[in-house]
């Protein structure tokens, strides 16, 4: 399997995507930031479209379009009373711009596909280094804040109250949230990252006892899925994304089954 570039690749990339996505998803968990990184994740497809309609790496559209998007709906859902149905709408819009910027640019449904579920044959080596590059800027961004992101995180009051900056730490989260999106996209799509960030750390939650320990499960999980996911697709055929979703939910049904059985 090795033998093959593309694969080496895949498999480097989808390491940092995994451990990227590990880190950031236990503060997506903690912070209730699922359908914020669900959102993102279609703000993401509207981005690599858009990159595709003006000729350039959709890798780079996302990253525009999921930067934007998490200031503007991070602080929608901080603020607006009906926050559920502003941000589904602004899902919808980024759907629709996105099937319209597809449709305009003249691509295939396989290159759509490819943005919607991500490809492992799509990436090569300069898309590896830059995947690694931003991989260590958003861990660098969160090992700045840490320590204030884990008491806004896991008690928001408790952090107000001994005078954490919150709102700052927040916008460097929505930042690194919005280029884990962009990041992980490469390998499961657009349509299925959220996977990524939430399944692996929620499974997390279950098992460690402390931040660190959670931080530790939820990388993982990730690498068990990513890593299996990528094999099993290989010597089958199928999608990797298939893989991926299934091994990331079997985890997470088995230790939570675990969990409730223990604690009747």
């Amino acid at each position: 399997m090795f033998q093959y570039e593309f694969m080496r690749y895949a498999f480097l990339a989808s390491t940092f995507i995994a451990i990227t996505c590990g880190v950031i998803g236990v503060y997506v968990v903690a912070r209730s930031y699922a359908f914020l990184a669900h959102t993102l994740s279609e703000i993401g497809f509207a981005g690599a479209a858009f990159a595709v309609f003006i000729g350039i790496a959709p890798l780079w559209g996302m990253l525009l379009f999921t930067l934007l998007g998490s200031i503007g709906v991070g602080e929608l859902s901080l603020h607006s009373d009906q926050k559920e149905s502003s941000i589904s709408a602004i899902s919808a819009l980024f759907i629709g711009l996105g099937v319209l910027f597809l449709a305009i640019s003249g691509s295939n449904s396989r290159y759509a596909t490819n943005i919607l579920f991500g490809s492992i044959i799509g990436v090569d080596k300069q898309g590896v280094i830059q995947l690694v590059v931003l991989s260590v800027i958003v861990l660098l961004m969160i090992l700045l804040v840490q320590r204030n992101l884990n008491f806004d995180s896991f008690d928001h009051i408790g952090a107000i109250a001994h005078g954490v900056h919150t709102d700052f730490v927040g916008i460097v989260f929505l930042i690194s949230l919005a280029m884990s999106v962009a990041i992980g996209a490469q390998i499961v799509g657009s349509l299925l990252v959220f996977i990524l960030l939430t399944l692996p750390s929620s499974t997390a939650r279950h098992i460690g006892r402390t931040i660190p320990a959670m931080i530790a499960w939820s990388v993982f999980f990730a690498l068990v899925g990513v890593w299996v996911g990528l094999y099993l697709g290989f010597i089958t055929n199928w999608p990797v994304t298939f893989f991926i979703a299934t091994i990331e939910v079997v985890i997470y049904l088995v230790v939570y089954g675990i969990h409730v059985v223990k604690h009747r």
